[in-house]
């Protein structure tokens, strides 16, 4: 097994290795993949790399109600942890299903039964253990965020597409009929320019995150700390930052990562940007002072624009707070003739420019034609079983790893909004604005590139 300061030697310089062997590297990473692409009548074989509450709750639901029609299987279990290894041996063999249990990735790779992997680890392991995977020769669905960090986006983004692996990115929003109508409805230009948009979540949830019944349960003897680490700075054992890693930077962004995430994914998808321009934050821990290190209240500011068209310059104003749930989860578009609400999914006049306001400046009114989408609501509850959205983000992941065409939250979807994340992060933590160097792909924080 590699040393923890081979791990991360081989993670800070896996870019400049992947560039000086490029080519053969390539080679070798295809090679790979065309020997595990299955046949059209081939079953395809899954692996479950961290049975966590988001895999037992939403992405198993998800799979076992299209396995049989999708002829897809679980095979195999990777977890640190014995006790969920344990767990998921039991419910699936109850379920008829015997699973091979792996300590660790290591594990995992070294057998030649899994084709494609659901990546459900904490967030900041996501990226690598996508790189990972594919380099091992596998299909992946990572859930998001994708990253965490620019270093390990840019090192597994390369990774991801040397290896000509299917990767969906777990932005399930791209798979729901009322996006994918928006979307449509916007690039129409029946919408007018974006002028701003407003986002928000909202839960009054003090148990949100928090697994007080099950950290008591973890002991380092039963897990892998090293490894669970990853290239984060070394620290002592601690369960909470184990089990409850949402709450505690550099495991977890937080607010950003978990639910920005796919919001922001929503921005850049409906006008092709990939980032912002720049953002400004400002947040805290309020009220569940628990010992937490994310704050449970944030409020962003971001400006979006394109130099070369601008129609596609636009403020988004987002806010979540953990205290209080009123406004639920809101994604509001707003142009001068109305507004697409993607929580009532109606495009409205509200807010249009009326006719007195427009004839003392010798302009007519400008005001949207009534216009309904698809109804999908999201789900907000900290277990999202039986979601319809991931059910359909799943199919599309089997249906593009038989197919081997590009999923709809691609490696490039997951990169962008990790971008946006990093930024806001970045400006939370420094207290400074935060902008994005192009051509380094790093996230400046008052000038300075952004590290934990």
């Amino acid at each position: 097994m590699a040393t923890r300061r081979e791990f991360v030697q081989k993670t800070a310089l896996g870019a400049a290795g992947l560039t000086i062997g490029a080519k053969g590297l390539s080679s070798v990473l295809n090679a790979k993949s065309y020997s595990r692409i299955p046949g059209a009548n081939d079953r395809v074989r899954v692996g479950i790399v961290g049975y966590s509450d988001r895999f037992r709750g939403a992405l198993s639901p998800a799979f076992l109600s299209l396995a049989k029609e999708m002829n897809f299987e679980f095979t195999a279990v990777s977890d640190l942890w014995s006790l969920r290894r344990e767990a998921a041996a039991k419910f699936y063999k109850d379920k008829g299903i015997n699973l091979r249990l792996a300590r660790n990735n290591d594990e995992l790779w070294e057998g030649k039964d899994t084709d494609a992997v659901f990546v459900s680890t904490p967030d900041f392991s996501h990226a690598l253990v996508t790189a990972d995977a594919v380099k091992a020769g596998r299909d992946v669905y990572c859930e998001k965020p994708f990253a965490e960090t620019m270093a390990d986006a840019r090192y597994t983004r390369k990774a991801v597409e040397e290896s000509g692996k299917i990767v969906q990115i777990g932005s399930q929003r791209r798979s729901a009929p009322n996006y994918i109508a928006a979307n449509e409805y916007l690039r129409s230009g029946k919408f007018g320019k974006i002028v701003m948009v407003e986002m928000s979540w909202n839960v009054n949830q003090p148990g949100r995150w928090r697994r007080p019944d099950v950290v008591p349960l973890l002991k380092e003897a039963d897990t892998d700390w090293k490894r669970y680490q990853q290239n984060r700075p070394i620290a002592a054992f601690d369960p909470r930052k184990y089990l409850e890693f949402r709450l505690f930077w550099p495991y977890s962004s937080g607010i950003p990562g978990q639910w920005m995430a796919h919001q922001i994914d929503t921005v850049h998808w409906f006008t092709g940007l990939s980032h912002p321009n720049s953002v400004a934050a400002n947040g805290g821990i309020y009220l569940w002072k628990d010992g937490r290190s994310n704050y449970d209240t944030m409020t962003a500011v971001m400006d979006y624009g394109d130099p070369k068209n601008p129609d596609l310059n636009f403020q988004v104003v987002y806010t979540s707070r953990f205290t209080n749930s009123a406004g639920g989860t809101k994604e509001l578009y707003y142009s001068n003739g109305g507004m697409l609400n993607l929580d009532t999914n109606k495009i409205t006049s509200e807010g249009g420019l009326q006719e007195g306001d427009a004839k003392p400046m010798n302009m007519k009114a400008n005001l949207l034609e009534p216009y309904e989408l698809p109804s999908m609501r999201i789900e907000t509850s900290a277990n999202t079983g039986g979601d319809p959205m991931t059910t359909a983000h799943v199919r599309n992941w089997m249906e593009c790893v038989r197919n081997r065409t590009k999923p709809h939250a691609d490696v490039v979807a997951g990169y962008n909004h990790s971008i946006a994340t990093i930024m806001c992060t970045a400006a939370l933590r420094t207290g400074e604005k935060a902008s994005f160097d192009e051509k380094n792909q790093e996230v400046l924080a008052g000038g300075k590139v952004f590290q934990y």
